[in-house]
């Protein structure tokens, strides 16, 4: 009898740690894409409770939405971690300026990696946000005033 609860609770068992460890895969570890994004480095943070980790935001800028209404500009934030000392130290000294980084994505965050799902792997590119890279408002903001 005792043999028989004995396969019974390893036939039950040994199945849930394989799901339970082919999930945990996949959810924290599998990655699920990977890519460039460039934008203007807005912040970076060092911060965590017991994992330090160091969390930032670059502001995507687009043209058009989703209403159909041609030329009208929006921005998107990404928000990203990273746990490489190194870069963090990069993109500190970057920030402000329009910064091409590399991230791998997954589908959930882990405390010591960051508490975003995108983690910063390595900086591409960079350069200083100049005046003509601004975008320019439909209307002059020199004039001197305006009567209706």
């Amino acid at each position: 009898m005792a043999k028989t609860v004995g396969k019974v609770i390893a036939g039950v068992v040994i199945p849930l740690l394989l799901v339970a460890a082919g999930f945990g895969y996949y959810k924290f570890f599998w990655v699920f894409s990977d890519g460039t994004k460039t934008g203007e480095l807005n912040s970076l943070t060092y911060t965590g409770y017991i994992w330090k980790t160091y969390e930032g935001e670059m502001i995507l800028s687009g043209y058009g939405n989703k209403s159909g209404s041609a030329g009208t500009v929006q921005s998107k934030i990404f928000k990203f971690s990273t746990d490489d000392k190194a870069i963090a130290e990069q993109l500190t000294q970057l920030t402000g300026q329009r910064v091409t980084v590399h991230y791998k994505e997954y589908k959930g965050a882990l405390p010591w990696r960051g508490y975003e799902r995108a983690v910063v792997d390595r900086i591409d590119n960079a350069e200083p946000v100049t005046p003509e890279s601004t975008k320019r408002l439909p209307y002059d903001t020199n004039a001197e005033q305006v009567f209706l």
